[in-house]
């Protein structure tokens, strides 16, 4: 088992699945403190040499105390499939006092289990996946994103045509539409924050914030 120094601070991941994995190597890639914990030989094999990583098995309290665990200022439970394994996981973790606990899970229902035992965070990567995926399938967007559940999302497109030519001032698109422009992409150049004099092009990218339906309805004007 591989040794490593008391911290009090980085993130801990269980679990080397495709999330667990994509979470670890992210943060590794980032430059921040982390520690994956993997219990299956071919996956610890895999990323040995790419990730700091020792191999345990996370339903074992003890295991995740000799790992260090509750040094962790945060801890991921990229564990999903096994409803029983992600629950004994989050538990332990809760047990062992680490103050942020993401926790990934395949079903509403599993994650208000997850919640009820302490999991301060809980995600559904496949579920948000598959919601996004629809919108830029059905839609005109380029990009979609959901913000929690309160319906606010930030989104990516091109600009209608009513909009080409004129400043965001002069096409009024927050009065007439109810989302705000945050910022426009051109090819080549920097990125810049959106304002009343900023003028659309025809090969101009909208980052688009605002109430869901809202956004949904202003990408289905004409292009």
């Amino acid at each position: 088992m591989a040794q490593r120094a008391r911290k009090t601070s980085g993130t801990l991941v269980v679990g080397l699945g495709r999330f667990g994995a994509a979470v670890a190597v992210t943060l590794e890639h980032l430059g921040f403190e982390v520690l994956a914990m993997e219990k299956q030989n071919s996956r610890v094999h895999h990323f040995s040499g790419t990730l700091p990583l020792v191999q345990g098995d996370g339903t074992d309290p003890e295991a995740l105390d000799q790992a260090g665990a509750q040094d962790f200022s945060s801890a991921v439970v990229g564990v999903g499939s096994s409803l029983e394994a992600s629950v004994l996981i989050t538990a332990n973790l809760v047990d062992l006092g680490v103050e942020s606990i993401w926790a990934k899970a395949i079903s509403r229902e599993h994650g208000r289990i997850l919640r009820r035992i302490g999991a301060h965070h809980v995600v559904y990567p496949e579920y948000d996946a598959g919601q996004r995926t629809a919108h830029l399938v059905g839609g005109q967007m380029l990009d979609y994103i959901e913000m929690d559940k309160s319906e606010f999302v930030i989104a990516k497109m091109r600009p209608p045509r009513e909009l080409e030519g004129f400043t965001l001032g002069e096409s009024m698109v927050q009065t007439k539409y109810g989302v705000r422009v945050i910022s426009l992409m051109r090819s080549g150049k920097a990125f810049q924050y959106a304002d009343a004099q900023t003028r659309v092009d025809r090969e101009d990218v909208l980052v688009v914030s605002g109430n869901s339906l809202d956004v949904i309805r202003f990408s289905e004007r004409p292009r």
